[in-house]
């Protein structure tokens, strides 16, 4: 692994490899903490967007393993403002062990990736969120054990980045995922055909939908995210118009399979796209699903870092 860029660049093996080490990292922690392998690496965090489990948990992943973690914010780096994205690729290649960037435009991070003579990780960007990806399919795999083929993994809401990401590592791990979305909100069209060429070969099935209730049926997963991320502020009443026959409620959730769970990758905006009782109920594994960052990451920095 050279970079950890999308979900999609890698193979059904590699991606159990890290969720797998991902698992023994998480228990030798819980056990009597991690080893020190990231012992004399720091990682660069490069922010666009502000954080709050992105920021914290690459920094406690770097700390845990015996390394460090240095902030960059949007006013020190500008990338490609103040200064080139391939000046700052190349300089900070010099300083740190990894990048991890959180930007606005995916290119920006294939930019920095291109340029860089380290790992680059991207920890957001408005195409994916394989990082995020990565934990979703950690938690998935907690509940319903390592044998999870067939899976019915359902996204109610926008077509987003995140999205994508659980799109792709669902294809990959041979779950069916379906996403229901409103007119004018559906996934890119890109991203669903790399979907569908990984579908291909796990035998995955992918459904897209307008009707969230035909879309739950026999779901084992629900997952939902904000109706607008950031980036969108000024499409806020227009989206609060739209989607609410999209918010995941008692009663969307009563519709799907009884040992279902409810996922959301946070923040979120409760009693929009989710409703309290249901974001605190028995089913929710939403705040598990923001912890496994924290253990999916450290996977991922070991597996770049070739040290584990």
């Amino acid at each position: 692994m050279k970079d950890f860029l999308a979900i999609s660049d890698y193979t059904t093996d590699e991606v159990k490899d890290l969720l797998n080490l991902a698992i023994k990292l998480k228990k030798q922690y819980f056990k009597k903490g991690n080893k020190a392998i990231f012992r004399g690496k720091v990682l660069g965090m490069v922010f666009q967007k502000p954080s709050l489990r992105t920021r914290v948990s690459f920094d406690m992943a770097m700390r845990h393993c015996g390394g460090d973690a240095l902030y960059l914010s949007p006013n020190e780096i500008g990338l490609g403002q103040r200064e080139s994205i391939a000046d700052v690729a190349r300089v900070l290649s010099g300083y740190v062990q990894g990048l991890m960037a959180r930007t606005f435009d995916h290119a920006h991070v294939v930019e920095l990736a291109k340029w860089a003579d380290i790992p680059v990780i991207n920890g957001l960007s408005d195409y994916n969120h394989p990082c995020q990806g990565m934990a979703d399919a950690l938690t998935i795999i907690e509940k319903f054990g390592k044998k999870s083929k067939g899976l019915n993994i359902t996204y109610l809401g926008d077509g987003n980045n995140v999205a994508v990401s659980l799109l792709h590592v669902s294809a990959l791990l041979g779950w069916n995922f379906t996403l229901a979305s409103p007119e004018g909100y559906d996934l890119d069209p890109k991203a669903i055909a790399i979907g569908e060429n990984i579908a291909k070969k796990t035998k995955s099935k992918l459904t897209f939908l307008r009707d969230p209730h035909e879309a739950v049926k026999k779901a084992h997963v629900i997952y939902t995210d904000t109706w607008t991320s950031m980036g969108q502020e000024e499409e806020s009443a227009k989206r609060e118009k739209i989607f609410p026959p999209y918010q995941v409620n008692a009663g969307l959730v009563a519709e799907a399979d009884p040992d279902a769970i409810v996922m959301h990758c946070l923040p979120a905006h409760r009693n929009q796209e989710l409703t309290d009782d249901v974001a605190d109920g028995p089913q929710s594994v939403i705040f598990q699903q923001a912890h496994n960052r924290l253990h999916a990451q450290k996977a991922i920095l070991a597996r770049l870092f070739d040290v584990a």
